[in-house]
């Protein structure tokens, strides 16, 4: 369960377009950050997605691509042309394929291969959607099938586009979204597929046009209770509202880092409380942990990533990378065995550390993790050209110190005695998943 939200420059202090995004999944399912140059391709070549080969196209674009390990696509990234795009799950009464297809993460990639802007990147799913469906397992270790929404977004405009199997809608955004695990289009929209309302007749969940409402119509009410979506989503459009000033890339960092009690939060006392960010507890209902997290500030000048290639926003430091400039000090990747040796191992390592006494271990350095990600916003902000090489510095710097104050941070909290300790049932579901990584902690 995830949630994503994009701020118009109407809504933000340089004028620049910002894009959020956690990637919520199983625990062991790490997340990894890639980047993938552009290439020319002969004709009749094909390419294969996670399930299925699909048509190339004779050029694909520069991504960046921050994913589950597993998969072809992404849970969200970006392109040469400043295009961002995440996805979420959404939960629908219409028919869930389940045979291999395009998931939600293949579109993205598709679509960012592929467009040079927001609304060709709509244009390009919608079509993808409408040949081959959607369709196949979204989970590693689980069953899970689900239909996708997405926020799409470039230096000057986004679009929410939100799909149940075949039917679609989408609707232009004006100043911020969110979304989250469910539908947010009701009855008004710029875009919808033929037969959007057709189909809800036709299955008696409304008499016609004017008692549609796409959000009513067709979600599925379990799931879309069960994951808080609606009280998510509201979560972070209150928190993109309430900036006492206008956004930057911090204020979308602090809201991916929201928990439903902001003062002394414990991941391990509720069964069903899902904040932006999650952390995975115990029982039937909260299953999925952020495992990774991206902040795009988009601009026809310079656009900025910054990633945590790590679980738990709160746990991880947001670092600035460029395209252009490349990934610096990721020189292996992860799998779902945990790997000390590899970016989002290393972390895991004090974020599950941090998980013994939440409330107490983070506040040994959330300060200084502020401090880090705000001395690298500084030497960005207000620069509308920065040189390839000068990006890479700082990048690599940014890694750097990451790393290391990473492991000082980790050996600090190892000598910091538990003074709550976790839920019973939270310690043995935490003591499982890190038997199943290969982790003795």
């Amino acid at each position: 369960m995830c949630d994503t939200m994009v701020a118009l420059g109407n809504s933000t202090q340089n004028g620049s377009v910002l894009f959020a995004k956690n990637s919520d999944r199983d625990a062991n399912e790490a997340h990894e950050i890639v980047i993938i140059p552009g290439s020319n391709h002969a004709q009749n070549n094909k390419v294969k997605c996670t399930y299925i080969e699909i048509p190339q196209v004779s050029h694909t674009y520069s991504v960046l691509l921050a994913k589950p390990f597993w998969i072809w696509g992404c849970e969200m990234g970006a392109n040469e042309h400043g295009v961002v795009i995440g996805n979420e799950a959404v939960f629908t009464k219409a028919k869930v394929r389940k045979e291999p297809g395009l998931i939600g993460m293949d579109f993205i990639r598709l679509a960012l291969e592929r467009s040079k802007s927001a609304p060709e990147a709509r244009r390009c799913i919608v079509s993808l959607l409408e040949a081959y469906g959607q369709s196949g397992n979204c989970s590693f270790d689980q069953s899970l099938y689900y239909h996708n929404s997405f926020l799409i977004a470039d230096p000057k405009e986004a679009w929410v586009l939100e799909t149940a199997d075949y039917q679609w809608a989408a609707k232009k955004v004006k100043t911020i979204y969110s979304i989250s695990n469910a539908i947010t289009i009701e009855n008004e929209w710029d875009l919808c597929s033929d037969e959007l309302v057709k189909y809800a007749v036709d299955h008696h969940w409304c008499k016609g046009r004017d008692d549609f409402n796409f959000k009513k119509c067709y979600s599925e009410f379990l799931h879309t209770h069960f994951s808080q979506a609606d009280i998510r989503q509201q979560c972070s459009l209150n928190a993109l509202n309430e900036t006492g000033e206008k956004l930057n890339a911090l204020s979308m960092m602090n809201v991916l880092r929201s928990h439903p009690e902001q003062t002394n939060y414990r991941p391990d006392l509720s069964l069903t409380k899902w904040g932006v960010c999650m952390h995975q507890g115990f029982g039937p209902f909260r299953v999925s942990q952020s495992v990774g997290s991206m902040v795009s500030e988009i601009s026809p000048a310079l656009t900025t990533h910054w990633v945590t290639g790590t679980s738990a926003p709160c746990t991880g430091i947001f670092k600035p990378i460029w395209m252009e400039s490349g990934l610096p000090l990721i020189e292996s990747f992860p799998k779902n065995i945990f790997d000390p040796e590899t970016l989002w191992g290393k972390h895991e390592e004090l974020h599950r550390e941090v998980l013994k006494d939440y409330s107490e271990r983070i506040k040994l350095y959330e300060g200084e993790r502020d401090t880090l990600e705000r001395e690298s916003y500084r030497l960005i902000s207000g620069k509308k050209s920065i040189s390839i090489s000068e990006r890479r510095m700082i990048s690599v710097n940014a890694f750097e110190k990451a790393d290391r104050k990473s492991q000082e941070w980790l050996t600090r909290i190892k000598q910091s005695p538990v003074k709550h300790k976790s839920n019973w049932f939270y310690q043995q579901e935490w003591n499982k998943i890190n038997r199943k990584a290969g982790m003795d902690l």
